[in-house]
């Protein structure tokens, strides 16, 4: 049996597993700028995701807020591996400092509280309005519902899909460019793109070099 520990030896695992989820409390952290909104997505409700506290795949019930990883590594972006240490530290998120690996106990209070949205954070009642318009025609609820109509209706259910998809595209770009808003922001303010999590339901978005999207399927769903 390993060595029973009872502090932290800054061995990083925590931080190179998963980053956190931001709760209620954390909102000030990006309002006043120690966690910039390019280092954040959004996971919105109905989206089926991974869980790595239960480590499952769960359709979220409510909207998270989560920390970037590194790509293609992983691990939290805001973890210095070179100098084993987080780089906003003395303004880390509430899991975070409430993570102790050899006890859940705190954590695991800290994550069955509030967690905070996007309406907690954005004060620009314009991106309010746009973020409201996105999940009216571009939900996960909504696009289940297409989904299993695809059996009975066919093309038609295809043919709104793909609009779905093509308004999800679309949006970020121009809201970047009408509002001024870095286009790094986007996949915090509208949550990750359509075409890179419709996989989950055993499809695949392929775009033609003449700006059309073109649905199949998977042969197995990652």
């Amino acid at each position: 049996m390993g060595e029973r520990r009872d502090h932290c030896i800054r061995c990083g695992q925590c931080c190179l597993k998963a980053s956190p989820t931001l709760q209620e409390e954390d909102v000030d952290l990006v309002r006043d700028g120690f966690i910039q909104p390019r280092h954040l997505y959004t996971i919105r409700a109905g989206e089926p995701v991974w869980d790595n506290v239960h480590e499952e795949l769960i359709t979220t019930k409510e909207e998270l807020i989560k920390l970037r990883e590194k790509k293609g590594k992983g691990g939290c972006i805001y973890y210095d591996e070179g100098a084993r240490a987080c780089r906003i530290y003395n303004h880390r998120p509430a899991q975070c400092a409430a993570l102790a690996c050899w006890d859940p106990h705190d954590f695991m209070e800290v994550y069955g509280r509030s967690k905070a949205s996007r309406r907690d954070i954005i004060r620009d009642g314009t991106l309010v309005a746009l973020i409201h318009e996105h999940e009216k025609r571009c939900s996960y609820s909504g696009l289940e519902r297409l989904l299993e109509r695809i059996q009975q209706e066919g093309e038609d259910a295809v043919r709104e899909i793909l609009k779905m998809l093509r308004f999800d595209y679309h949006l970020r770009p121009l809201v970047s460019e009408k509002t001024g808003v870095d286009s790094a922001d986007m996949d915090f303010l509208f949550g990750r793109p359509l075409i890179e999590t419709i996989p989950r339901y055993g499809l695949r978005v392929s775009r033609e070099p003449d700006g059309s999207f073109f649905l199949t399927t998977l042969s197995s769903p990652p």
